[in-house]
């Protein structure tokens, strides 16, 4: 239990080491994902149905309050929100108005967001719904890796920056302590890009990527 313990101590401290070290990162935004549930209730269509509008209401008041600044759901179900706090309590507060996060219908993930390329704008509306590559980075730290942690991630940040040359990157950004991090691009993209990332490579990094529709410029692209 005690090298347990250890281990998770000098995993953490390593990671923001790294952090402080690359990212020189400030967490001035909260990150929510909403992952679809597979043990939720059946419903009959009608109550989704009206979970569903108060949800979407929910989003169109918090975002004109200034709270919400960028939301967006998944292909296959699931969303994420970024929220204009730093304060995860105050988040879960702003989320508790809502219809279906109330009723359970997602699994609610809450974690401290960081840009280090794009920015979350307020679309005005009438706006244009476009879809983006949604990659997140989830570090698998263990005993046989921890002791090239530093370095690894220092060649995914290289390797990062060498996409964001190529003009596809939307977004890109680092949640808290050992949360991993995101990144969005647009157009179609190769699994093999991603699998090609030196910390992927050697099992520091697993990824997910998913289809992402959001209003057009978001992010701040145009």
């Amino acid at each position: 239990m005690m090298f347990k313990w250890r281990f998770k101590v000098l995993a953490c401290t390593l990671f923001c080491l790294f952090l402080k070290l690359s990212a020189h990162a400030q967490y001035n935004r909260t990150f929510v994902f909403l992952h679809p549930r597979t043990d939720k209730p059946e419903l009959p269509k009608q109550e989704v149905d009206k979970l569903m509008e108060g949800h979407m209401a929910n989003i169109n008041r918090l975002a004109k309050e200034g709270k919400l600044v960028a939301a967006g759901p998944f292909d296959g179900g699931g969303g994420i929100f970024i929220f204009n706090s730093t304060s995860a309590d105050e988040v879960q507060k702003w989320l508790s108005s809502d219809p279906g996060v109330k009723a359970e219908r997602w699994k609610v993930e809450i974690l401290p967001f960081h840009f280090r390329l794009g920015k979350d704008t307020s679309v005005k509306e009438p706006y244009e719904m476009t879809s983006y590559q949604f990659i997140r980075y989830t570090p698998n730290i263990a005993k046989f890796n921890i002791q090239e942690l530093p370095e690894l991630f220092l060649k995914h940040d290289d390797y990062l920056k060498e996409i964001k040359h190529t003009g596809n990157a939307i977004a890109e950004g680092i949640f808290g302590d050992t949360e991993g991090g995101i990144l969005i691009m647009k157009g179609e993209l190769d699994a093999a890009v991603i699998e090609a990332d030196p910390a992927v490579q050697e099992g520091m990094l697993q990824f997910v990527i998913k289809k992402l529709w959001i209003a057009k410029g978001a992010f701040g692209e145009r």
